[in-house]
């Protein structure tokens, strides 16, 4: 059971990915635009830097997802006061009816995928899941010796 967990957790996070890029495409977006709208909704008015390292992207590749969005209206740039080499990355009006339909189709996805499941076991899987990500990201001590 143990070495299957991670690949099931696998399986299911692709499966998932494939179905949301589904329902996604058929109002016109993707799965990295709904990433970017929905990390950008919780942190607006944050640089593009800072935005990648959220997005755990290259800046480069921000930059031509930014770029696309602002092209259709969903973002705007503007010039960062304190640093004038830098953009502050905010939502538009239009991108607030995307979200919405992206948050939608997430919601309705989770809720297929949880179905039959009862809240109590949602809420232990949840707790699980964050204790599960909690120890991958702390380092080992066998890591912390390797790297220094």
């Amino acid at each position: 059971m143990k070495q299957g967990l991670l690949i099931q957790l696998s399986d299911v996070s692709r499966i998932a990915r494939r179905q949301f890029d589904e329902r996604a495409r058929a109002i016109g977006a993707t799965r990295a635009q709904w990433k970017t709208l929905t990390t950008l909704s919780r942190n607006e008015g944050m640089n593009q830097g800072g935005l990648a390292d959220l997005l755990e992207i290259e800046p480069i590749t921000l930059c031509r997802m930014i770029d696309r969005l602002e092209d259709a209206g969903l973002v705007e740039r503007r010039r960062d006061p304190g640093d004038r080499r830098a953009w502050n990355v905010f939502l538009t009006e239009a991108s607030r009816p995307m979200l919405t339909d992206l948050r939608a189709i997430a919601d309705d996805l989770t809720a297929g995928a949880l179905e039959g499941i009862d809240a109590a076991d949602q809420a232990k899987f949840a707790d699980i899941l964050a204790r599960i990500r909690t120890n991958l990201q702390t380092p080992s001590p066998n890591q912390e010796t390797a790297h220094g």
